[in-house]
């Protein structure tokens, strides 16, 4: 079990920054010149922050709902985002190469929905990464399941390979099921994946997230989660931005919105802009202009 959080003998000192190591990003001022070129793609420099697209659900539910056609759904959004999260099989059928975005592919797998998703294994090597140009590994961490150790070993090893080739590694944070989704148990999940080498991790919003963030020496991307109410992931979002998370990677609330341009806008606006979710609602709506969002 994680410490309990007793008042008198732990402080996360959360208003206090991370000493400026020289690069923008939290946690990655010793990292090589192609991997924080790697990194300044997926996350603004001029902000820190980033917008991911996250469309690797099918690797083990299938078509899911608004990803029936990713050939039809993915493209136009293409320009918005900041980063788009996918498999390699989506990447090659269905991306245009044209496209200058950055890539992060997911990089696990193993089982469907119809088994235990947490025995997953590597499922792309390195040499394929390369030939994609993947920006970034993704890896799932299932801390607290019965394969929580293999979660671990499936995530160092692609951080071996990634550090040969100069890829980041995103550490995705799952907790056991009979583990409360708290702030206990994610700065735990989140400090290991960063103390067994992921540059990034991906975890879920929750109370006490500042304290996640501030235990965590590498940058944390909030994951989007299931379908929310427009204006209620937006307000998630605006929230995990306050709390000094590194951006959002979003999925569902984007392309099973019923505007996903419009989403996929106003996201960035909050992200990147600053905007409220209120204000950020009027561009789900179209009631804004959607050019220069940012400010």
């Amino acid at each position: 079990m994680p410490e309990e959080d007793a008042a008198s003998e732990k402080n996360f000192y959360e208003s206090t920054p991370p000493p400026d190591m020289g690069f923008f990003l939290k946690g990655a001022g010793s990292l090589d010149w192609g991997m924080k070129n790697r990194l300044s793609r997926i996350f603004r420099p001029e902000t820190g922050k980033t917008v991911m697209f996250a469309v690797d659900h099918g690797y083990f539910q299938g078509p899911t709902t608004g990803l029936e056609r990713i050939d039809l759904a993915v493209p136009p959004l293409l320009p918005h985002i900041d980063a788009l999260m996918c498999t390699r099989g989506i990447l090659r059928a269905t991306v245009p190469p044209s496209m200058t975005k950055p890539v992060v592919l997911r990089a696990s797998g193993g089982p469907s929905v119809l088994q235990d998703l947490t025995d997953e294994r590597v499922s792309v090597g390195i040499s394929d990464a390369v030939r994609l140009n993947a920006s970034a590994l993704a890896v799932q961490m299932f801390i607290g399941s019965e394969r929580e150790t293999q979660s671990i070993r499936n995530l160092t090893t692609l951080v071996d390979d990634g550090l040969q080739a100069g890829i980041p590694v995103i550490a995705v944070v799952a907790v056991g099921r009979d583990m409360v989704r708290d702030a206990r148990y994610y700065r735990l999940a989140c400090r290991m994946g960063a103390e067994l080498g992921a540059q990034v991790i991906k975890c879920y919003y929750t109370q006490g997230f500042s304290s996640i963030v501030a235990s965590c020496p590498v940058p944390i991307v909030v994951a989007g989660g299931q379908k929310l109410d427009e204006l209620d992931a937006l307000e998630m979002a605006y929230r995990a931005i306050s709390d000094g998370a590194a951006g959002v990677d979003m999925g569902r609330n984007i392309f099973q919105s019923d505007n996903p341009l419009g989403m996929i806008q106003a996201v960035v606006a909050v992200v990147h802009g600053g905007f409220t979710p209120a204000e950020a609602l009027d561009i789900y709506r179209g009631s804004k202009h959607t050019a220069g969002i940012t400010r």
